[in-house]
């Protein structure tokens, strides 16, 4: 069984809309906003990009990585050639960039726990705060790799749903702070 790893930048207050100054979000780009940049704070970044094999992605992160990330080739090569899987009901395959490789259209959560049955290693979610949250919900996630912003934002999709479910418990398996306020923290979900 393969793998689901949420990675996510996330606000103190759970917030991980427009981390990266995505437009329509009035707090766009807070994680470059009055925090110095500490290199040190992104190694899990390639760790991750090293370790995946495959990239999961709702529609509308889809839509706005689908035009910039091909074009990053030196920070992301590996993103870029590993096989990506969206999840949609309304994305259609001529919808599909040409250049970012081979990606897969999956049109539920029982297509998702069908390609976790799947051989090969992790799978890696990348915004898609809508799709993590669901699957969440629906028990899919095995592991959170997040990177806690020492911010307040109040307003904006959170990393968790507020839905009435039963409680899931997490285990710590690695953690650090950083100098600038950021910290690393990854949890396995307990089943």
């Amino acid at each position: 069984m393969r793998t689901l790893i949420a990675t996510s930048f996330v606000s103190l207050d759970g917030v991980v809309e427009a981390p990266g100054g995505e437009p329509g979000y009035r707090n766009a780009g807070w994680t470059f906003e009055g925090i110095e940049f500490d290199p040190a704070a992104y190694e899990i970044k390639g760790r991750e990009q090293d370790e995946a094999s495959a990239m999961l992605l709702g529609r509308v992160s889809y839509q706005a990585f689908s035009p910039v990330w091909p074009g990053m080739t030196e920070d992301f090569a590996g993103w870029n050639a590993m096989p990506k899987y969206v999840l949609s009901t309304t994305l259609r395959e001529q919808d599909l960039v040409s250049n970012w490789g081979e990606t897969t259209i999956l049109r539920s959560l029982d297509d998702v726990a069908a390609l976790k049955e799947t051989e090969g290693g992790p799978i890696s979610i990348h915004g898609s705060a809508t799709l993590v949250r669901n699957l969440a919900d629906a028990g899919l996630i095995d592991r959170y790799h997040l990177l806690l912003f020492p911010v307040l934002l109040g307003a904006g999709k959170k990393l968790f749903s507020d839905t009435d479910k039963d409680k899931q418990n997490l285990k710590l398996v690695e953690s650090e702070a950083y100098g600038n306020g950021i910290q690393k923290l990854i949890y396995d979900v307990i089943r």
